[in-house]
């Protein structure tokens, strides 16, 4: 076995990502991290494409619930009477009715910009 190797575990039900034998047993390391388990070697086998997808997903979706509060920052605000920041703000007005949603970011980190270098806290 190849460590990376993603392998199907019967004895546990999941697919784990094959790290290194411990004496008689293989130990599995949870697709995206996690605590690594020990299982029978004789009884592993590779993941299947179905597996290997739903393993994949699970895995996205524990990032998605932990790691998406900590990235999540709001958006930026325009300081009164500043044409800079009224227009940039514009921008990102118009991009969110038009669901644009490349464009409402590209206006944030334009204004985050331009907020910190003309207007420092």
């Amino acid at each position: 076995m190849e460590s990376g190797a993603l392998l199907y575990d019967p004895a546990t039900d999941k697919v784990g990502e094959y790290q290194d034998r411990s004496g008689p047993y293989a130990l599995l390391r949870p697709v995206g991290g996690g605590r690594e388990w020990q299982a029978d070697p004789a009884s592993l086998r590779p993941a299947t494409d179905q597996e290997r997808l739903s393993a994949g997903v699970r895995a996205a979706n524990a990032r998605a619930r932990t790691d998406a509060p900590f990235l999540v920052t709001p958006p930026p605000r325009p300081v009164d009477d500043c044409p800079t920041c009224t227009e940039l703000d514009g921008l990102r007005t118009v991009a969110r009715t038009e669901h644009d949603y490349s464009a409402e970011t590209d206006a944030n980190v334009l204004l985050r910009k331009h907020r910190s270098e003309a207007h420092p806290v």
